[in-house]
């Protein structure tokens, strides 16, 4: 695997390139399986795979939490040399962003949405580092776990904004075996937290399951109603939408998804399922 820590290097590799297909992971680091199924996937389409590992300091509200976010990057290359990838691109902060830089994109009301409203700017600031790491590696097409929907499609929206030549690949959810979706930051919990964490997957496997049944509203009081009863979790929302604009679910409305957000002790984690 070849690894590339400036924008030179990447662009100088890049010249040569005649009638490859190349494939985007863009990753903060802290590798799970999760990110190796999105690898995977590229994998099976892409002639040449690449992987960046950047924590991006835009997309984070607090600063604490930017300065705890895992970055074991030995253990990082290992798996990633280990899944085949061909390329890491493992920039420094100052090699991706000048000191004064102002970046803002109107998406309309998707980035005040969910995520967006617990955490404010942090859309502006996934589309900015995403827009540039677009633009470095000139990718044919990126992949993109589901378990961050909204970001999915938040950067969707900006592609077509920007017409940006990518197709864009949204992949399933890897969970571990009892249901927990994986995460860079399960790291953070405790044996106790993780137990009770189980209960976000547990909601919304029982949504899904019920979604015939009841009405959306019952729905999602039942929901609110099991994730507060679950020791050592406070919910953020659990929201029932159309998956194409997150906005309440409509006659025309083609596709369901339903989101939560949640903290177990002291990690925010978040998940979300398909409905139809």
């Amino acid at each position: 695997m070849k690894i590339f820590t400036t924008r030179q290097e990447v662009a100088q590799y890049f010249t040569y390139k005649t009638g490859k297909t190349t494939g985007f992971v863009p990753t903060m680091g802290a590798l799970h399986n999760g990110h190796i199924s999105l690898i995977k996937q590229a994998q099976q389409v892409c002639t040449e795979v690449v992987c960046s590992i950047f924590v991006n300091p835009t997309q984070f509200n607090d600063p604490k939490d930017l300065e705890k976010y895992p970055r074991p990057i030995a253990a990082d290359i290992a798996m990633l040399e280990q899944a085949g990838c061909d390329i890491l691109f493992n920039p420094t902060v100052s090699e991706i962003y000048d000191d004064d830089e102002k970046w803002h994109l109107d998406i309309g009301n998707m980035e005040h949405l969910l995520e967006g409203k617990f955490r404010p700017g942090h859309y502006q600031g996934v589309m900015q580092v995403v827009n540039k790491l677009f633009n470095i590696v000139k990718p044919d097409m990126a992949f993109f776990g589901q378990k961050d929907y909204q970001q999915v499609m938040v950067i969707t929206k900006m592609v077509e904004l920007l017409n940006m030549p990518v197709k864009l690949v949204m992949c399933p959810i890897q969970r571990e075996t009892d249901g927990l979706a994986m995460s860079s930051r399960n790291v953070h919990l405790t044996a106790y937290d993780r137990e009770h964490a189980l209960i976000l997957s547990k909601t919304l496997g029982w949504i899904k399951e019920h979604f015939n049944v009841d009405s959306i509203p019952e729905l999602q009081q039942q929901a609110e109603q099991m994730l507060n009863n679950e020791p050592g979790i406070i919910p953020e929302y659990f929201e029932i939408v159309d998956g194409d604009t997150l906005k309440p679910v409509t006659a025309a409305t083609k596709k369901v998804v339903a989101l939560v957000a949640a903290r177990a002790g002291k990690t925010r984690l978040i998940d979300n399922m398909l409905i139809y």
